[in-house]
């Protein structure tokens, strides 16, 4: 059972998404104010946070800096009234995975926690020192923590998407994964998604990554079911 620790002043928000996160089988707790939200994040092993920006005693953007100084894996969903585009660059930028703008749909909201907790079961092994080791696929090493990509030790430079979808195509090891599922695991399976993005995004991720030097390809194509990364190529964790 996947926890899920809410930092929102708004009581009735707060018990509302409560009740229907319960109902969907999360366990769920609550923190009203930033400090007190700071403290059980940094305390509680949640696996995810949803997180209101205008909080009092400490705002969100100011929990969120503080929390990813020891914790850059857990994944972080924003949850606020502002909806101007600074507001949601400055959240990402601060080390958000998500921003959702009130007032919202429940079931959007579900949906990209549904996407955020799917994407937070990718478990590398740790180093020694706890941090993640990086995954090896081939001859491209993705560094999950730093989100990073080198091939052949030079870095490839991916947009933020496509080293999501790249991620969750790795996650699978080499099986299958729909259009449908990409779309819910990295967009969230927004209805302002069609399987064209994902499409787009696969040949973009091939552009950059596949050599064409005669060697299989790193992403293939499975007709009428979806993308899988090459067999000879599935992730080796060091």
């Amino acid at each position: 059972m996947s926890h899920i620790l809410i930092i929102e002043d708004n009581p009735d928000l707060a018990f509302g998404l409560r009740s229907n996160l319960e109902l969907e089988g999360y366990d769920v707790s609550i923190a009203t104010d930033g400090v007190a939200g700071l403290k059980q994040a940094r305390s509680q092993e949640a696996d995810l946070l949803i997180l209101d920006v205008m909080l009092p005693q400490m705002d969100g953007y100011e929990v969120l800096q503080r929390f990813r100084e020891t914790n850059s894996s857990t994944p972080v969903l924003m949850l606020t009234a502002r909806g101007e585009e600074l507001d949601k660059v400055r959240g990402l930028r601060s080390g958000a995975d998500d921003y959702v703008t009130k007032p919202f749909g429940l079931m959007e909201l579900l949906a990209r926690i549904e996407a955020l907790l799917r994407r937070g079961t990718i478990d590398p092994k740790r180093e020694a020192d706890g941090t993640l080791a990086p995954i090896r696929l081939g001859d491209l090493e993705i560094n999950i923590e730093a989100r990073t990509v080198e091939k052949n030790a030079q870095v490839v430079d991916l947009a933020p998407k496509e080293f999501d979808l790249l991620v969750a195509l790795i996650r699978h090891d080499g099986a299958v994964v729909s259009r449908t599922e990409l779309m819910r695991a990295v967009w969230g399976h927004s209805a302002a998604v069609v399987s064209r993005t994902v499409d787009t995004h696969i040949a973009e991720l091939r552009r950059k990554l596949d050599d064409y030097s005669g060697a299989s390809p790193l992403i293939v194509t499975v007709r009428k079911a979806g993308y899988r990364i090459g067999s000879h190529r599935t992730a080796v964790r060091r």
